[in-house]
C-alpha cells in the first residue's frame, strides 16, 4: 500500500509517521518551479506551477460536462481518447489541457503568457498535462535532457 500511496510510507528518519505540519501544507498552496519545454530555440520557459483536482474543475464548470467524457478518458488512458476516427477529439483534447494549464500555472498565469502574445506549444500543453498526473516525477521521463 505504501508503494501506491507515498505519503502512507512510514518516515525514514524516526521511523513513525507523523501529521505534516501545517505551515508545510500552506508551503504547498505556493506550488514549485519547474522548466517546461522551451518555447523556441533559447527561449526557456519558467513556471511556478501546482496540481490541480480534475473533480474540483468539472465541479466548477472549468470543464464543461461536453469534455468530461474525453477528460476522464484522458487521465483514465481510456479508449475514447485514442479514437482516431472521432472528428472532435482534438479539439475536446486541446480543451481540456488548456484548463488544465489554466489550472496549473500560478506565474506566469495561462492568462498573462497569451496577453503576452504567446500561445502555449503542443509540447509545453502536454508537459502540463503530464505534470498534474504525475508531479514531477512524471517529468524525468518526458524529458530526455
Amino acid at each position: 500500500m505504501a508503494d501506491m500511496y507515498p505519503a502512507m510510507a512510514p518516515q525514514a528518519q524516526s521511523g513513525e509517521m507523523k501529521p505534516t505540519p501545517m505551515k508545510v501544507l500552506m508551503g504547498y498552496a505556493n506550488g514549485v518551479v519547474i522548466q517546461l519545454p522551451d518555447f523556441g530555440d533559447g527561449q526557456p520557459f519558467y513556471a511556478r506551477v501546482r496540481r490541480p483536482s480534475m473533480l474540483k474543475l468539472a465541479s466548477e464548470g472549468k470543464i464543461p460536462n461536453a469534455l468530461l467524457g474525453t477528460a476522464n478518458s484522458l487521465f483514465s488512458g481510456g479508449d475514447e481518447a485514442k479514437d482516431v476516427d472521432n472528428e472532435n477529439m482534438l479539439p475536446q483534447i486541446l480543451g481540456v489541457c488548456v484548463e488544465m494549464a489554466k489550472a496549473t500555472l500560478l506565474e506566469p498565469t495561462y492568462d498573462e503568457v497569451v496577453s503576452a502574445g504567446l500561445t502555449l506549444t503542443d509540447q509545453q500543453l502536454m508537459f502540463i498535462f503530464n505534470y498534474t498526473q504525475g508531479g514531477v516525477e512524471n517529468l524525468k521521463s518526458f524529458r530526455s535532457e
